[in-house]
């Protein structure tokens, strides 16, 4: 299929990678150049706009920040909508409110352009090996006609329901996964601060009902210190206020939700906004005064 893709970050850049290595052919669209010239060397095509590429394609997925920037460049000037014809396709694959999917897909259909929200979970090292959770809001028919697409990016594609079903899962998918990083990271420091190793507590929960996925990628991670970015804490911090917004808007209280966010805001007031999520333990040794650390060799 011929597919465009715009938005080549941290998650975008593996995910156009490995449609190329699928067999498909990418025409890429963003504002880094570096990160333009790195895939034209994997065998992509540049196109200069949004527009340009939607008069090219079949199939358009945006990976972007937030909900303004898939507006701009799905409604803006030089934008998709400019650019494209009746079937095309739009998959927005970046985590978004879902009232704003709703709205860019109501807008998209007046032109007779079918629209997936289609955020993704698993991180940069998932969207690396192709091993993405893909959760899409969409119609039946035009989920069929794209799975193949998401396949080539991912090990797990499940339509959820309709328009913005997609980004409303994300955002449960967001919880969990910040609910999880913080109850690991105050369970190792416990640990840490009454004298027991944390890797050898790790080590003997993560068999039972204590382990997780989220565990088993982040725990290690914590013990080594390593905090580069997978998922920025920044990102997680968009994908919460989403969470509650859309909380509020239902009527669902999110009380450990909440409280998870003001963490991550005291972290990006330490400046450690662009670290991964896994440093929400650093919030933790901090109260505690200690440091996790492997066992002495």
């Amino acid at each position: 299929m011929k597919i465009g893709f715009i938005g080549l970050g941290i998650m975008g850049k593996p995910m156009s990678k490995n449609l190329l290595k699928a067999g498909h052919e990418v025409i890429v669209c963003d504002v880094v150049r570096a990160a333009v010239d790195e895939l034209v060397a994997a065998g992509a095509k540049v196109a200069a706009s949004p527009k340009e590429i939607a008069q090219q394609v079949e199939l358009v997925i945006t990976m972007l920040p937030n909900s303004p920037e898939v507006k701009q460049v799905v409604l803006g000037k030089d934008g998709i909508l400019e650019g494209a014809k009746a079937g095309l396709i739009v998959a927005d694959m970046s985590s978004i409110a879902p009232l704003v999917s709703r709205e860019v897909a109501a807008t998209l259909a007046e032109k007779g352009i079918e629209m997936l929200d289609a955020p993704v979970s698993g991180g940069q090292p998932k969207a690396v090996d192709g091993t993405l959770s893909v959760m899409v809001g969409g119609k039946q028919e035009i989920f069929d006609r794209c799975l193949p697409v998401f396949q080539a990016m991912a090990a797990s594609v499940v339509l959820v329901g309709d328009i913005g079903a997609g980004n409303v899962t994300k955002l449960a998918n967001q919880i969990v996964v910040a609910l999880n990083i913080a109850a690991v990271s105050e369970a190792l420091v416990l640990a840490t601060k009454a004298g027991v190793e944390p890797e050898l507590v790790f080590k003997a929960i993560r068999g039972g009902l204590a382990g997780s996925t989220v565990m088993d990628a982040k725990a290690p991670l914590m013990l080594d210190r390593k905090f580069n970015p997978g998922f920025r804490i920044n990102l997680h911090i968009k994908d919460l206020t989403n969470a509650l917004d859309t909380a509020h808007e239902v009527g669902a209280p999110l009380p450990l939700t909440a409280s998870v966010m003001e963490i991550m805001q005291a972290l990006k007031v330490d400046g450690l906004g662009d670290s991964d999520h896994g440093a929400l333990v650093r919030h933790f040794e901090k109260q505690a005064k200690i440091e996790l650390k492997r066992c002495p060799v």
